[in-house]
């Protein structure tokens, strides 16, 4: 791989200076025009043939190799979307749009598969195709989940299919995937409780929703705690609760909660939401008071199939050598959309470390969706040559 290292090197400055781009243009969910405006124009340059309008604003870019006999195929994919934040990084490139920043890395993750789409489409050292898709809305919009919708893999088959995140947690050059989950499910709630309102001077009077409401959240932590097998992981979170008129001496009639819930395991989160219906209501009812719950499943578990896994430390060994790639690292309760192309196809997550080495206060090194977070470019020939490497080694053109 040492060739394809020294070239991905090459186009660093030039891939850099599209991603610094991007993130001086951020844009949320199913509005990247900005960013889907840059790839068609390079993907056009390049002359690699693509679709747009995938989900809104998507695309999908194929590249054939010097052959494509093998009948197989391969999904390589970066988001490109933005966060509802304003931006303190201080950097040279920073968002010209305010309340909107690329705190996630997402300009560097669309930049990293641009740069392998132009190598792949000078090279072709391989016999397959490869569909690089291009997702918006990973932040919140369920974007995978759209493009899938929209007959994704329907219309561009891929036997297995990868990603790769930027991890400032750890430092460059350094990798990490493992097998199973990698990532948590990503779900939120809201619930309401109904009381009866009145003077607190008179409580005998009243249904306290306040009341109720702090029992229901001590309740729902025994479900972790009592209800889920100490080897499974997962997380009930409330974060928001609003009870009260403002008023010190009045017991209001309603009291709001919500929060998320994150596992690793599909079957252990639909057990979790029935075991949040079974104590809101019977909770409530035991007060005198009334409580309904509005669920809604969002991103899937990043669970990753070991045949992917096999591949990716395979690729990311050539690339960094043994002693830098983890494959069995840490999972977290993070949520990531991937989940969803892995609920429909074999193949895996990767961290790509990226944070400063002695340097806590390079916005490299702080965390995601934070507003001082910068992507750090040396990043980008590592993620190129990752997914270079995967569609090279898993479609080899024989001599």
């Amino acid at each position: 791989m040492a060739a394809a290292n020294e070239s991905m090197t090459d186009l660093k400055a030039e891939f850099a200076e599209y991603r610094r781009e991007l993130h001086k243009n951020p844009q949320t969910k199913y509005e990247e025009t900005f960013a889907a405006g840059l790839i068609a124009k390079k993907l056009k340059e390049w002359g690699i043939p693509f679709e747009q309008g995938i989900a809104v604003t998507g695309i999908v870019a194929t590249i054939k190799g010097k052959k494509s006999d093998s009948g197989k195929f391969i999904g390589l994919r970066a988001d490109m979307d933005a966060l509802d934040i304003i931006e303190r990084s201080g950097v040279p490139h920073t968002s010209r749009n305010h309340g909107k920043m690329h705190a996630c890395g997402h300009d560097g993750h669309t930049a990293g598969l641009l740069a392998a789409a132009k190598h792949l489409s000078i090279t072709r050292n391989f016999n397959g195709t490869a569909h690089l898709i291009f997702q918006p809305a990973e932040e919140g919009g369920n974007g995978a989940h759209k493009m899938i919708e929209e007959g994704l893999f329907e219309r561009f088959p891929c036997d297995y299919v990868f990603g790769a995140h930027n991890w400032p947690f750890a430092p460059l050059g350094k990798a990490g995937t493992r097998v199973g989950g990698l990532l948590a499910s990503v779900d939120k709630f809201d619930i309401v409780v109904t009381g009866k309102g009145g003077h607190a001077a008179m409580p005998h009077q009243v249904i306290d929703p306040a009341v109720v409401a702090a029992h229901i959240i001590t309740a729902l932590q025994s479900i972790v705690s009592r209800n889920i097998a100490p080897v499974d992981s997962a997380v009930v979170s409330v974060t928001n609760l609003n009870v009260g008129t403002g008023a010190f001496n009045i017991v209001s009639n309603e009291a709001k909660m919500s929060g998320t819930v994150r596992t690793f395991s599909n079957e252990t989160r639909h057990f979790i939401k029935k075991r949040m219906e079974e104590i809101i209501v019977n909770v409530a009812a035991a007060y005198g008071a009334k409580a309904k719950m509005e669920y809604e499943f969002t991103n899937d578990p990043t669970v990753n199939t070991a045949d992917g896994v096999e591949m990716a430390v395979k690729a990311l060994t050539e690339i960094l050598g043994t002693e830098n790639v983890d494959g069995n690292c840490e999972p977290t309760m993070g949520g990531e959309d991937f989940g969803a192309f892995l609920a429909k196809r074999p193949g895996a997550f990767v961290f790509l470390g990226q944070s400063v080495s002695g340097n806590e206060k390079s916005p490299h090194s702080h965390g995601l969706h934070s507003p001082f977070y910068d992507f750090n470019d040396d990043v980008i020939p590592i993620a190129a040559s990752f997914f270079t490497k995967l569609v090279e080694n898993y479609m080899p053109l024989k001599k």
